[in-house]
């Protein structure tokens, strides 16, 4: 028998609309789900059951009103939506992944939660990162470490690795999530679901800790791609002082609108090597780009493959703006020694850094963005679609990337990893990571699509379809 978490978050939504399930149900079910089976993923950071039952209760209510008066609701009235604890949400602890701010507990809601509470989302809690979500892990001091439910011996990735192990684990039906160098999309792939990293300006950073970079954004991790898409849709917006903003959708459009439709015949290039000169590609990755490139071609997309240049200046660029901002991170007064060593690594690295030495590796950040935006606006050559794998290597062992006693090669370790996903924060495209690999060892193994930027609806439109044709949300860890 199908229970309350078998459900997409858009059937869920669909029944409380029609009165047929009970948002406080809703909750309940999901609290007993985290209280039982937490323990084992590490996805939560604090889980927030008071605040939950409340927002259930006042979504209940809305939810009986808007049926007698005839009113809509958002998709999502009514939902448990757990938001990362990189993110500020009003009177609820947040730790940023540090032991040096275990009792912070912010004043204000970023703006991403004020949009959650409009859509009458419910807050089961905040999910697990590391330390100001820096490594590709989610291996802190303040919580256990968050664990793929594929294989609890290997870690879910990060730095959204909480919402990953959430989702995948049935704590949760889809979660906010946050990528400044692959964070959505590093659990999307490790846990086997479906993660969105949006344009550089399509969900507002404000108004307490704007990336002023433009390499970091909110995004979303669900099982589904129509999930995905309906939380970025909420999610989606700017506000007055924001730094970037991503050009809007047609009136009356939405995200959700685009899982339903089918692309047009699509320009997909495939590219070979990777971004990091002297990265050598796993071959159950490999394998994924080759199926989902022959399951592109067989949908009537024209495939093509382009080498990349070797070029270090990206990691050494991105390497000198990541130590930049670790090290202006806020840490209380007297409280630096509760930091990780990567993290007083990075810092002491990033106030190293000159102003004209992080303006450079801006700069050659933005070059690149220039680079790759011509090749795909190019008349007559241009391309649509990039596909790569999304990471180098299948799920790794909780504490294969963490490394105290020395935490630069920590931080060298990482590029090997994920070279593939940074490029698209520093050029600010949208990209997405689909699961449509599991590999022998029943570990599944994402597949990355980036398009042009501002146009996450094609890439939306494209996931749906090869969702469609090869369908994964059915397939589920065994805790489930």
């Amino acid at each position: 028998m199908a229970q309350l978490h078998d459900l997409t978050a858009l059937e869920q939504g669909e029944a409380v609309r029609a009165g047929r399930i009970s948002p406080v149900e809703l909750t309940e079910h999901y609290l007993e789900r985290i209280d039982r089976l937490d323990a084992a993923v590490g996805a939560f950071v604090t889980v927030t059951p008071e605040l939950a039952r409340k927002q259930a209760a006042d979504a209940e209510s809305e939810a009986a009103a808007a049926r007698r008066e005839g009113r809509p609701l958002s998709p999502l009235h009514g939902v448990p939506v757990p938001v990362k604890d990189l993110n500020f949400v009003a009177g609820v602890r947040c730790t940023l992944g540090s032991a040096a701010l275990a009792d912070h507990v912010p004043a204000v809601d970023d703006h991403v939660v004020t949009r959650l509470r409009a859509a009458g989302t419910v807050l089961l809690g905040k999910t697990n990162t590391p330390e100001f979500g820096l490594p590709a892990h989610t291996e802190n001091d303040v919580a256990p470490p968050a664990r793929t439910p594929w294989d609890l011996t290997r870690s879910a990735g990060g730095s959204s690795g909480g919402a990953g192990a959430a989702v995948a684990a049935g704590l949760a039906p889809l979660a906010h999530a946050s990528d400044g160098g692959g964070s959505v999309r590093i659990p999307a792939s490790v846990c086997g679901l479906f993660g969105i990293k949006p344009s550089r300006g399509r969900v507002s950073s404000g108004p307490a800790l704007h990336d002023v970079t433009g390499l970091s954004t909110s995004g979303t991790l669900a099982r589904t791609v129509a999930d995905a898409a309906a939380l970025l849709d909420v999610l989606a917006g700017t506000e007055p002082g924001d730094p970037y903003s991503a050009p809007p959708l047609p009136p009356g459009e939405t995200f959700a609108d685009h899982a339903r439709r089918a692309p047009r015949p699509l320009r997909v290039v495939r590219l070979t090597g990777t971004p990091v000169p002297g990265v050598k590609v796993h071959p159950d990755c490999l394998a994924a780009a080759d199926e989902a490139a022959a399951l592109l071609g067989g949908l009537g997309h024209e495939v093509e493959e382009l080498s990349l240049p070797d070029d270090p200046t990206l990691a050494e660029a991105f390497a000198r703006v990541w130590e930049v901002l670790a090290a202006v991170q806020p840490v209380p007064a007297g409280r630096e020694e509760l930091l990780t060593p990567l993290t007083r690594h990075l810092r002491e690295r990033g106030r190293a850094v000159g102003g004209p030495e992080f303006a450079r590796a801006m700069y050659a950040l933005r070059k690149l963005t220039q680079l790759v935006a011509d090749g795909l606006q190019a008349p007559g050559t241009g391309y649509d679609v990039l596909l790569t794998p999304t990471l180098a290597q299948p799920p790794l062992p909780v504490g294969a990337l963490r490394d105290d006693a020395d935490p630069a090669a920590e931080f060298a370790a990482l590029i090997p990893f994920l070279p593939f996903t940074p490029l698209f924060n520093a050029t600010g495209q949208p990209a997405v990571s689909v699961p449509l690999h599991w590999n022998a060892a029943g570990l599944p193994i994402g597949i990355q699509l980036a398009g042009r930027y501002g146009d996450e609806a094609t890439l939306i439109s494209l996931s749906a379809q090869l969702e469609s044709a090869k369908p994964w949300a059915g397939r589920r860890p065994s805790m489930w």
